[in-house]
């Protein structure tokens, strides 16, 4: 990191990616498709997936606000296109920790494994076409223009803090959205599952030494902001939690009610990225 840059920070940024600044569920579904195909060819290449395939593809959009790393949607895909008892739509969105351990013993799966089998799917994709794999990812509108400017400032710091490999991060940012992050601001918890709490803090150590700076982080979990808030390490930094992305209407009321965040729109984001 560049503690030159830590000097003449006066707002740093520390922004989730998918669901704050990409909407991948469509690729992140269809990649876990292609991985069930890999691990189960007898559930996924047979004639009844073919014909569940569009159903199990919708109801991932519709689970995708419980999804913390990317393989996850794999065990989904499974579990929809079986029609797992207890694995509907909305027992997953009130119980998937506890409902994903349970499948990842019964199916004997390997977290790490799972990361790199995932991981190399996409490889697997974006090098035989590229073009098909970014199609499915979007930049929410106006937020590409705005990271650029944000870039550009030069009292300002942006960092992405994801879940995502950070390749796949950035393939996303340059090619559909003009933005380049560096390397080592461009900061992925996949495989280690590190807390972000804990990456949030080595930021703060980093580049908020004498406390000057203004600290904010746009997040559109709300457990993962949650833990944020209830972290007295972190107890000076601003959270943001998105109106948008993949959360749901009651957990948006949870932080409209929270005086440790502050619910906010697309149009308050951008602006924040500008003057904040």
């Amino acid at each position: 990191m560049d503690v030159s840059a830590a000097s003449s920070t006066s707002t740093l940024f520390a922004l989730d990616f998918d669901g704050v600044v990409c909407d991948s569920v469509g690729e992140s579904s269809l990649s876990a498709w292609k991985h069930g195909v890999e691990l189960w060819p007898e559930l996924f290449e047979c004639e009844r997936a073919n014909e569940k395939k569009d159903e199990v593809l919708d109801k991932l959009r519709a689970v995708r606000p419980v999804v913390e790393t990317g393989y996850e949607n794999t065990i989904l895909a499974r579990a929809l296109l079986e029609n797992l008892d207890g694995y509907d739509v909305e027992s997953i969105l009130k119980d998937w920790p506890i409902l994903s351990e349970t499948l990842m013993q019964k199916w004997q799966l390997d977290r790490k494994t799972m990361v790199l089998e995932f991981g190399k799917i996409r490889d697997d994709w974006i090098r035989t076409d590229f073009k098909s794999w970014l199609q499915p990812n979007a930049l929410y509108e106006d937020v590409p223009e705005a990271l650029r400017f944000c870039t550009e400032r030069r009292d300002a710091k942006v960092t992405i803090v994801t879940t995502k490999q950070a390749r796949f991060a950035d393939a996303i940012l340059v090619d559909m959205g003009g933005v380049k992050i560096p390397e080592e601001d461009l900061i992925s918890t996949t495989v280690s599952g590190e807390p972000k709490a804990d990456v949030l803090v080595r930021l703060e150590e980093t580049f908020n030494k004498d406390g000057a700076s203004r600290m904010i982080f746009v997040e559109d979990k709300l457990s993962t902001l949650i833990k944020v808030a209830n972290d007295k390490r972190l107890s000076k930094w601003d959270l943001f939690f998105v109106d948008w992305g993949y959360n749901t209407e009651d957990e948006r009321q949870v932080a409209k009610h929270d005086y440790r965040m502050k619910l906010i729109g697309k149009e308050e984001f951008c602006g924040l990225l500008r003057e904040g």
